[in-house]
């Protein structure tokens, strides 16, 4: 009897220690708030410029939010079609990208998409934007170029260009539509009866297209599969658990979330009949590899069920609420809950701490708990989805990255745009190559364009001169340093074109095919020397050494 009294007291005890923490809290959320308006009432009342409101609080609601994790974001009233794009993929416009042309000082057409109006009326990549209706457009930035190209669905506008190819300006009348990505670029077969899907978004619902895309490649020959979820940020989570559904059984628990309160908790569960649930399965994942397709692909890996591919995942296992109405018809953006996948495992790699106005830090690999997948695979978390084999990317040299996006002279671009304009037609996507005097055209240009770039051995040599002056062997050195001096001086970009041509080359031929066959080409193509999927095709026609990835210690 005397133990159940003093098990009642400790029990009344520790609910009047909480009870206590409660009202501590509500406490001090009342006086911070009361802090917040009467600060504000006296900026309001007292500062010696008048303040707008809307900017003023705004900025400290967002200062706030930045304390927590970035996923929590408010929406006001005039942001609503931001929240909207996130939420569906969709807006309306012409469908083209565009990119500040740096020699030209102009706003040009980067890429125009399959089926979209900007394709379909006529617009080629390198066309220069000069003017939207009545609004002048040549001395205008992106940003402002891009938002005057979106509009309502359905409505028209003049868009005046200049194509350079042949100097001629040009008026299209086009007329907007609502655009939204396509889920799936690119899918086909492979040599050996390997089909291959790249999935780019779980946002919409990408599950139709998804099943559609498989069924096709089945009835073509597939008798294994490989899905690319390279730089998929992820996306609606029903619909990744109905993806990956296709290939496990129905009635599995894929994924839960938990919260602080039980109406954000919820079990995902697959709910229809799998459509192959033997055929090898890789999936390809990368450092961009985020949210709901490190469900799909964590739970693959738990469950056994395939192999998976590439570099670790970002680590995204964080889930918000995306619709929170507050008043004055904003929205809260509101992270809720951390989701787990089968094997108990959550696979957020990064901890926000609200402490000093937001801190975040990498779970350290000593801090991560061992899970199992169903056939004992050891497995972590806290840091993403590691894959089974590890294939990094190769790395470009400075002097692609240079050509490719930081060249002043956008001597990359010009050539492609020539080259377009010179051939009505290019050979199929995974047959078109540059030959030698295509390339040597094209190194011409680069020299006679004067460009230049920022070589990593000059940086790390000037580091190392600091360095050896500093600790007194520069003197004794300095014919060597100076001798090598001489040659990182002597900037020879025909020997650089030269050394790195298989790789600048590969990027000429992905901007040409693009413009003839769009994405889908683009992505065709480039399997041709992605060592990634070359690893993918080798793993799936070995059967024995897929098996044993599998198995584990089993």
């Amino acid at each position: 009897m005397r133990r159940i009294f003093l098990a009642i007291i400790a029990v009344l005890a520790t609910m009047g220690c909480k009870a206590q923490e409660v009202k501590n809290h509500n406490l001090e959320v009342a006086k911070n708030l009361e802090i917040f308006n009467a600060i504000y009432k006296n900026l309001d009342l007292m500062y010696v410029d008048t303040l707008d409101a809307s900017t003023v609080i705004g900025t400290g609601i967002n200062a706030m939010l930045r304390s927590l994790d970035p996923y929590t974001e408010y929406y006001p009233q005039e942001n609503q079609k931001d929240l909207k794009l996130l939420m569906t993929g969709k807006y309306a416009g012409i469908g083209a990208l565009v990119r500040y042309h740096q020699r030209l000082k102009r706003v040009v057409i980067e890429e125009p998409y399959a089926g979209m109006p900007a394709a379909e009326v006529g617009l080629k990549k390198g066309d220069i934007i000069l003017q939207i209706d009545d609004t002048l457009m040549t001395d205008k930035t992106v940003s402002y170029v891009s938002e005057h190209l979106r509009g309502e669905a359905g409505t028209t506008f003049m868009l005046k260009i200049q194509r350079p190819s042949t100097g001629k300006t040009m008026k299209f009348k086009i007329t907007r539509q609502s655009i939204k990505m396509p889920e799936i670029t690119y899918y086909g077969m492979r040599p050996n009866g390997v089909g291959y899907i790249i999935l780019n978004t779980f946002t919409g619902e990408p599950s139709k297209p998804m099943r559609r895309a498989f069924l096709d490649l089945k009835k073509q020959g597939a008798t294994k599969l490989v899905l690319d979820l390279r730089g998929n940020g992820g996306g609606v989570l029903s619909e990744c658990v109905d993806i990956a559904n296709m290939w496990i059984p129905k009635g599995l628990t894929l994924v839960e979330t938990k919260g602080k309160i039980r109406r954000v908790n919820s079990e995902y569960k697959t709910r229809l009949e799998p459509i192959d649930t033997v055929m090898p399965l890789v999936i390809l994942v990368n450092d961009e590899t985020a949210s709901a397709s490190e469900i799909v692909s964590g739970s693959v890996q738990d469950l056994d069920r395939g192999v998976i591919i590439g570099t670790r995942t970002y680590g995204k296992g964080l889930v918000q609420v995306p619709n929170i109405e507050v008043p004055y018809n904003g929205n809260l953006k509101l992270t809720t809950s951390k989701y787990y996948i089968p094997s108990g495992r959550c696979i957020q790699a990064i901890n926000y701490k609200h402490t000093g106005g937001g801190y975040k830090e990498r779970v350290p690999d000593s801090l991560t708990h061992v899970f199992y997948t169903k056939n004992g695979r050891e497995v972590r978390d806290g840091g993403g989805i590691k894959p089974d084999i590890e294939v990094k990317p190769d790395t470009l040299a400075n002097i692609t990255l240079y050509l490719d996006r930081l060249d002043s002279t956008e001597v990359m671009l010009d050539y492609v745009v020539d080259y377009i304009s010179k051939h009505p037609t290019i050979a199929a996507p995974k047959d078109f190559h540059l030959t030698d005097a295509d390339y040597a055209d094209f190194k011409q240009r680069v020299v006679k364009a004067g460009f230049t770039y920022d070589q990593v051995s000059k940086k790390q040599f000037q580091d190392l001169v600091k360095v050896a002056k500093f600790e007194g062997y520069y003197d004794e050195a300095r014919a060597e340093f100076e001798a090598l001096k001489a040659k990182l001086d002597h900037h020879d970009i025909s020997r650089d074109l030269d050394l790195h041509r298989e790789e600048i080359q590969h990027m000429l031929e992905q901007d040409i095919i693009s413009a003839y066959y769009f994405q889908a080409g683009q992505v065709e193509a480039a399997l041709e020397y992605d060592k990634t999927m070359k690893e993918a095709e080798r793993i799936l026609n070995t059967p024995g050494e897929y098996e044993k990835l599998l198995k584990g210690g089993k």
